[in-house]
């Protein structure tokens, strides 16, 4: 009997099959699909209950950690980006290795038994640098992104290939643990064209097959403009949000799909120069409680947000309002990968809903603190320079071929000017100005500043800008964000308007490569007594390694590597005042600080602290008194319509009986339905032909409101349906949202959005509209 088995083995193995007798089972299929009401995990009932992470906001060493921590929260779901730039930062060079392996960071959420989401956009937004496109995009003016042009979709399809190629593999029924692929990203606050999702879905189906489970995600309001029928409908919404409301209009047009908020959102987005956001937990975790009842499957965004390292951080719009390095977004598991009061109270109420005991957390990992030290090694900025360029007129970066960093834009003087005003047309981001090396003034495009008051000026002298750029804009149609002066630059006297031309540019990427090179080139022991704009060097010592958080405090504003490894952005107004230092990036012995600072340090030292600061602002931090003092002068005289709003949740329009035109609105509440304070979601201010203004000019304000959790006046043009104005309690009525539309137009009317909890609390009731 021995023998006549050894006799069937060799046969089989000839053969090229498998023996029959003793072999273990081949595994059933698996598939996921939409049933009737729910979804089905191999024809069974389930509900997802979904973790967002994002890989590149995690170090490597890492990855595993922070899944374990979402098991132990009792998710069964782990939900990513893809991120394009991140894969592709330059023209048909793809990276997916390292801390890029996506593939590898989802084969480790199926070793520890997590299924996976993969939203390979091309367009994520994620407050990611330009919304994960890649910057080379805009090297080709007129393309249209987002939409079917034809450079942009060959170069969508040659990247989603690349996405396939790796985790197609991964898919369900390849044995794999993606169970949905999702169609690009909230396209509904975008635009509306059916035809380009349609040709992104088609590319998803030619590359991961027609098997896997595609869908859609977009907000209540905007779904159906977008929503093919084909794929499964799913809503984005925040913590409090009315949840039967989100879902009323899906249910009415497809009561047996599973329903699903893909975006539900646990915390905020910090933005530098704004206080910390925060989100009760106890109104997050009653959010998730409500719809597991309901049998209503979830994905928490972020349940570990982590930090957009090196120069990834994004800026939201209208206007231009960069957001900070860390993505801490008051998650249930902090930046740096620790428990929080969210994370207990979630993992309470997601036991609930399993048989089965939670494993207990992962051990969080070592914290050290680092003592102060010195960095006083100096490069002067320019010594980083790389390229050259002569111009007529000024380039952009894209036209220099540099993605991130700064540039020095110098010219002579044409002619004699007895002063007035350097404008630009437009400048983006930031710049220090200095004329025959003389700092004159800043121009800021977080202040919504395109020119500052200058002196005289004799022909010949010598005109500098020091210009660094922030993060492109990740969020509606201003992700076409040029960097550098992107038009041109000219003097405005009293008596004449100078162009200025003949510019002699030079680039300074932010690569860590550059900053070391730049020490090469300088006298390493320069004096600097005035602490100039530039890069700096210091070392610190190490008996053991952990993270730890570095004090940036006494820094003006730049950028930060420790031993090669970019750290991320820094900037003295705050709220963020450490930069999260991960320990596997230190070393026992020496370690290696490098800063690009321009505008320079108030003093030259750092230190690593035991805790972040995350919520410190340095900076007047009063509302703006000049909106309202115009809304207190000139409201009353210029009321243009009256009347009472409806109560309750949903968009209402007011019709002025006749156009007025001007610069300034005032939305005034003399009461509201019950409640002691005002609040707006989102206004919209319509034109001579009924149409939305665009509000990427606008600055607001308010006569009062709560500085904290998303409660600012600029919540009410955030393009985000969940974050709202709220006036202060007790501080009576009447209350104003004033707007400065940027310059005259034509007024026709208005469209208000109240709040989005149950309720619609705050509400305004008798309202007056004026127009100046």
């Amino acid at each position: 009997m021995k023998n006549h088995k050894l006799l069937l083995s060799l046969i089989c193995l000839l053969l090229g099959i498998a023996p029959m007798m003793g072999a273990a089972p081949s595994p059933a299929k698996q598939s996921f699909e939409a049933g009737n009401g729910t979804f089905l995990l191999n024809g069974e009932p389930f509900t997802v209950k979904a973790a967002e992470l994002h890989y590149p906001r995690i170090p490597k060493e890492y990855w595993e950690h922070r899944i374990q921590m979402v098991k132990a929260l009792g998710m069964n779901t782990v939900c990513l980006y893809v991120f394009w730039n991140a894969h592709e930062p330059q023209m048909d060079q793809f990276d997916f290795t390292g801390q890029n392996d996506i593939a590898e960071f989802i084969r480790l959420c199926d070793a520890n038994g997590l299924k996976v989401i993969v939203r390979p956009g091309p367009y994520v937004c994620a407050e990611w640098e330009m919304g994960g496109l890649p910057w080379w995009l805009l090297k080709k003016k007129d393309i249209r992104l987002r939409e079917q042009d034809p450079f942009f979709m060959e170069r969508v399809a040659k990247f989603e290939e690349k996405v396939a190629e790796q985790l197609a593999p991964l898919t369900i029924e390849n044995g794999g643990p993606i169970i949905m692929v999702q169609v690009e990203n909230e396209y509904g606050s975008y635009g509306t064209d059916k035809p380009y999702v349609a040709e992104i879905r088609d590319m998803l189906r030619k590359n991961w097959g027609n098997g896997v489970t595609l869908f859609q995600c977009d907000w209540s309001s905007n779904f159906e403009n977008n929503g093919l029928d084909d794929l499964i409908w799913t809503m984005n919404f925040g913590t409090g949000s009315n949840i039967d409301q989100q879902f009323a209009r899906l249910k009415e047009l497809r009561p047996n799909s599973p329903l699903m908020c893909s975006e539900f959102w646990s915390g905020w987005f910090d933005k530098w120069g704004a206080n910390h956001e925060t989100r009760p937990a106890e109104d997050m975790v009653a959010g998730i409680d409500e719809m597991l009842s309901k049998g209503i499957s979830f994905s928490l965004y972020m349940t570990h947000g982590g930090t957009s390292f090196g120069h990834w951080a994004g800026a939201n719009s209208p206007g231009f309002a960069p957001d900070v390095t860390s993505y801490d977004y008051d998650a249930p598991i902090t930046e740096w990968g620790t428990v929080t009061p969210k994370y207990d109270l979630l993992r309470e109420t997601l036991q609930k809903y399993t048989d089965q005991k939670l494993p207990e957390p992962p051990a969080a990992k070592p914290i050290i603190t680092v003592d102060q030290f010195n960095v006083e090694e100096f490069a002067p900025i320019t010594a980083g320079t790389k390229n050259i360029f002569r111009s007529e007129n000024p380039l952009t970066f894209e036209d220099m071929d540099m993605g991130w960093g700064c540039a020095m834009y110098v010219t002579t003087i044409p002619e004699n000017f007895k002063g007035g005003k350097l404008k630009f047309n437009d400048l983006h981001d930031y710049a220090e100005i200095y004329l025959n090396n003389k700092k004159i003034g800043t121009v800021d495009r977080v202040k919504a500043q395109n020119e500052i008051s200058v002196p005289a000026m004799a022909k010949n002298d010598t005109l500098a800008i020091l210009l660094e750029a922030m993060g492109r804009i990740n969020f509606g149609r201003a992700i076409k964000d040029y960097k550098g002066i992107t038009n041109s630059a000219e003097l405005i006297g009293y008596d004449a308007t100078i162009p200025l031309k003949n510019w002699v540019i030079a680039t300074i990427p932010d690569d860590y490569e550059v900053a070391v090179e730049a020490f090469t080139k300088a006298d390493k022991k320069a004096d600097n007594s005035e602490k100039a704009p530039g890069y700096y060097r210091g070392y610190f010592n190490l008996d053991k390694v952990g993270d730890t958080f570095l004090d940036m405090s006494t820094w003006g504003k730049g950028q930060v590597w420790v031993n090669g490894h970019p750290l991320g952005r820094f900037w003295q107004i705050g709220p963020q005042q450490t930069l999260y230092l991960p320990g596997p990036w230190l070393k026992q012995g020496r370690n290696e600080v490098v800063v690009l600072d321009v505008i320079g340090p108030r003093q030259t030292v750092a230190q690593g602290l035991n805790k972040p600061l995350l919520d410190n602002l340095n900076l007047n931090t009063e509302a703006d008194n000049k909106l309202q003092n115009l809304a207190a002068e000139k409201a009353k005289n210029n009321v243009v319509a009256k009347g009472t709003f409806n109560a309750g949740n949903g968009w209402q329009t007011v019709k002025l009986n006749n156009s007025k035109n001007g610069r300034y609105v005032v939305i005034t509440a003399d009461n509201t339905y019950g409640d002691d304070y005002v609040a707006i979601a989102e206004i919209y201010v319509l034109d001579q032909n009924g149409k939305r203004l665009s509000r990427e000019p606008w600055m607001v304000g308010a006569t009062s409101e709560v500085r904290r959790g998303n409660h600012t006046a600029d919540k009410t043009i955030d393009l985000q349906e969940s974050t709202y104005w709220q006036s202060a309690s007790g501080k009576g009525f009447p209350q104003s949202l004033i707007i400065d539309l940027g310059s005259d137009s034509t007024v026709t009317g208005i469209e208000y959005l109240p709040c989005d909890k149950s309720g619609a609390p705050g509400a305004i009731k008798e309202y007056q509209i004026s127009v100046f």
